[in-house]
């Protein structure tokens, strides 16, 4: 889930970004006639969607894309929580008409629910103490017998630690798992694990947020692109597509990452 950031691919020149307010492609979107969409998401995947914990309002990118979306098709958005490990089967099964968690694209998971357009490329990192020493980068930490990743299992961080760092063995006694992604981190800070992968952009939150207790080392292990998943044959995958390419083109997406990767601080 991330790190699930220039960590994030495709964010040259983003500081300079700012909002456009003019929805210029607003006339030529589909208009949904105000219905209700059921958007679920799991809320533990910060920047993109988490529990703010200073006024236990739910928040972040994916909301912020999501309402725009929602404007520029109108809809009506309800938000429901459920967890990583039920989101995808969840959607599949038509109990909800739209999940968002940072969910990577993959071929497998096509086979059961239709993906939107990519929203956002990210690229994994380590995310490791703050005075970690004892390896530096992916290799290192595969070579080094004693240290621990923890992770979600089924996200793409599981995958990379599996397949990118250690054996490629799925039950590795080195993996540690946790139901979320903000439980992997607690860990980290524990002890318990000496390394969680991350997409650069969330990695960076924590870092930033951490004062010196965590940092990103090596180069990137793997990069994903993100989608917004759907039933299978779902009439809202056109719609959502146009509006993606809408905001992409003129620039709120681009307003988006500068806010939630780079103004806004984790733990501020």
């Amino acid at each position: 889930m991330s790190s699930r950031r220039q960590f994030l691919a495709g964010m040259a020149g983003l500081a300079a970004a700012l909002f456009t307010t003019a929805p210029a492609f607003a006339s030529d979107l589909p208009d949904l006639g105000g219905k209700t969409v059921v958007v679920v998401t799991e809320n533990a995947y910060p920047p993109l969607q988490f529990v703010e914990p200073s006024t236990g309002k739910a928040i972040g990118w994916e909301y912020d894309a999501m309402n725009e979306i929602a404007k520029r098709l109108n809809f009506k958005v309800e938000y429901q929580n459920t967890s990583w490990d039920a989101m995808i089967q969840s959607v599949s099964d038509g109990q909800y008409q739209i999940g968002m968690t940072g969910i990577t694209i993959k071929e497998d998971r096509k086979e059961k629910v239709d993906f939107s357009d990519p929203y956002m490329r990210s690229e994994q990192f380590l995310l490791v103490r703050g005075d970690e020493k004892r390896f530096t980068d992916g290799k290192s930490l595969g070579a080094f017998a004693d240290g621990l990743i923890g992770a979600q299992p089924g996200t793409t961080p599981f995958y990379t630690a599996v397949y990118e760092v250690l054996d490629g063995n799925e039950q590795n006694p080195r993996i540690k798992l946790f139901e979320t992604f903000g439980a992997t981190v607690q860990a980290l800070k524990a002890g318990d694990v000496d390394a969680v992968l991350t997409d650069g952009t969330a990695g960076k939150g924590y870092v930033d947020a951490s004062n010196g207790g965590l940092k990103l080392i090596g180069g990137p292990l793997g990069s994903e692109d993100f989608g917004f998943i759907f039933p299978k044959g779902s009439d809202l995958v056109a719609p959502v597509n146009a509006a993606i390419k809408a905001l992409k083109a003129d620039g709120t997406f681009d307003a988006l990452n500068k806010k939630w990767f780079l103004d806004y601080k984790m733990g501020g």
